[in-house]
Parts: structure tokens; sequence; C-alpha cells
């Protein structure tokens, strides 16, 4: 009893595909939930399993002091915290607020300032995983911030994540995940072209794929998540490259890299081109599977 005593409530603004299984777990680990989401229909489930739903954030941040925010983008996040409803409208001094969008590190310090203004703690802890993960509980929260903060934030995400790195100030967290995903853009493809030049060659894909995981050719993309459809089974390349992760995140992702490697004068020659090439699979009618249908991109172009 005394351990369900010490779960205060805990506030959570974004209910969207990350959010809503993020929550569930929260709940499920005996915290009471307040929520709100700019679609009420959103909320609807996470009620029924005996969440407290409000009309703003702001109304969050009047009754929890600690919230964890997941939204879509930097201007959501801008909203949610410093809008006219915002969560600084009436944050109480001392509260931990933990935004675990995916943003420029930047707005990410913005917020922070802003936050320490009104006496409260601002840490960013996007995450990897995606929404599998997100419902088994399993993502990796890569977090951002002051180091005396972090135990009380992981205390948290450990309900949510199996991963809680702590990675250096405020913005690091989104360096980290920003980093990652542009490396894995960037190796998605290379997998793509050389699975798609092997094939040409005469090579079965399978055989391909064995060779290349036994040689430094390897990485996560050939043996974990291939592109080629019939060569793995679970992923997504093997169910018409439904779920996993969209192209238009990756696209997103690969946006806030490009900015923040603009703003820090940092050369990403490839990580342009992959920003440039997940951007077209946007605008032909991939912006909804996964971002490994690269290669069935890849194949179209060749075949005009």
């Amino acid at each position: 009893i005394r351990s369900m005593a010490s779960k205060t409530q805990v506030g959570f603004v974004g209910l969207g595909n990350m959010g809503s299984p993020m929550a569930k777990n929260l709940l499920k680990h005996g915290y009471p939930v307040i929520a709100t989401d700019v679609f009420p229909e959103s909320c609807k489930e996470l009620q029924e399993l005996g969440a407290q739903i409000l009309d703003s954030p702001a109304e969050v941040a009047d009754k929890a002091d600690r919230i964890i925010t997941m939204l879509p983008s930097s201007p959501n996040v801008i909203e949610v915290y410093t809008g006219p409803n915002g969560i600084l409208k009436k944050v109480k001094k001392g509260s931990l607020l933990i935004d675990s969008s995916t943003i420029d590190p930047a707005v990410s310090k913005e917020m922070a300032l802003a936050a320490e203004k009104m006496g409260a703690v601002f840490m960013d802890a996007p995450v990897s995983g995606g929404v599998g993960a997100a419902s088994s509980g399993k993502l990796t929260f890569m977090v951002g911030g002051v180091e005396e903060e972090f135990t009380a934030a992981k205390e948290l995400l450990s309900c949510m994540g199996a991963n809680v790195v702590y990675c250096g100030q405020v913005g690091t967290g989104q360096a980290a995940k920003i980093c990652n995903n542009m490396l894995l853009a960037i190796g998605m493809i290379g997998t793509a072209e050389t699975m798609n030049l092997g094939i040409r060659l005469g090579l079965d894909p399978k055989l391909l794929t064995k060779i290349l995981n036994m040689s430094s050719g390897r990485c996560w993309s050939s043996d974990t998540y291939n592109p080629v459809p019939g060569v793995m089974e679970g992923v997504p390349s093997a169910n018409n490259y439904q779920g996993g992760f969209g192209t238009t995140l990756m696209a997103k992702d690969l946006g806030l890299a490009q900015n923040t490697a603009t703003n820090t004068k940092t050369p990403i020659l490839l990580g342009s081109l992959a920003h440039q090439i997940f951007r077209m699979m946007c605008a032909r009618g991939y912006a909804g599977k996964d971002f490994s249908s690269v290669f069935q991109f890849l194949r179209e172009e060749e075949g005009q």
C-alpha cells in the first residue's frame, strides 16, 4: 500500500500513436494519469482505462507536478508549453516536465529556459523503438537535462521503456536520436541499393543477405530489418511495408538532422541526400509505408 501511496498523479499531453500506449503503461504501473489531447476522441480509450481527461495542458499542469509530453513536431511543443493554454501558464514550482517528442534541440533548450523562469525543470527525452515498443514498454529513452533530476525522470520513464540513457545537458537527448536516425536512413538506402544490384547480377537475395551478414558490409538494415520482401519474416518488407517506422517520420527526422547540421556548419553529404530521397518517396505515395520501402522505390525508379 505504501508504494501505491507514493505514486502521485502524472500528467500526459499528446495521446497519439506513441503517447496513448505510453500513458497506458503508466496506468499499468499504478500511476494516476491526468491527460489531454487536442483531439478529444484520442482520449476516450484512456478515460475508459481510468485516466482523468482535462481540456488543456494548463489544466493538467494545475493538477500534476510531473508531466510527460509526446507531440508531433516543434510548433506543437512550443504551443503546448508556452501557448495561451500551455503548461507554463499554470505550472507549479518544482514541477518536472519531460518532453518525449522528437524536435530540434534548439527548441528543447528554449523550452528549458522558459520552464526555468517559472521554477520548473524541463528535460528532453525522445524515444526510439516505435509503436510496438511503446505498447510493450520497451522503448529506449535518450534524456537531456540537469543530471540531478535524472533519477526522478528515470523512475517514470522506466515504466514505459527498457533503456533510459542520460545523454548530458538539455538537447543532447534529441541530438542522440537525430544522429542515430540519420545513420539508420543512410544504412537502409545503402542496403536497398546493394540488394537491388546483387539481385540484378543474378544473386539470390537470401544468399546475398547471408554473405553480407557474415562480412564487413553487415548492418542493422541487412541483418535485422532487411528491406527485400521474402528475405526475413516479421519485418515490414514481409508485409507489404505496413507498420514499422513510417517514411514520413524518417523524412521529418532527417529534416531535423539537416537543420542542426546547417546551424552547426557540419557537412552531412549523405544525410542531406537521404533527406531528399525520403522526401521524394513521401511525394510518390510511400508516405504511409515503412521507410524500408526505399527498396521498392528504387525498383520503381529503374523501371521508367
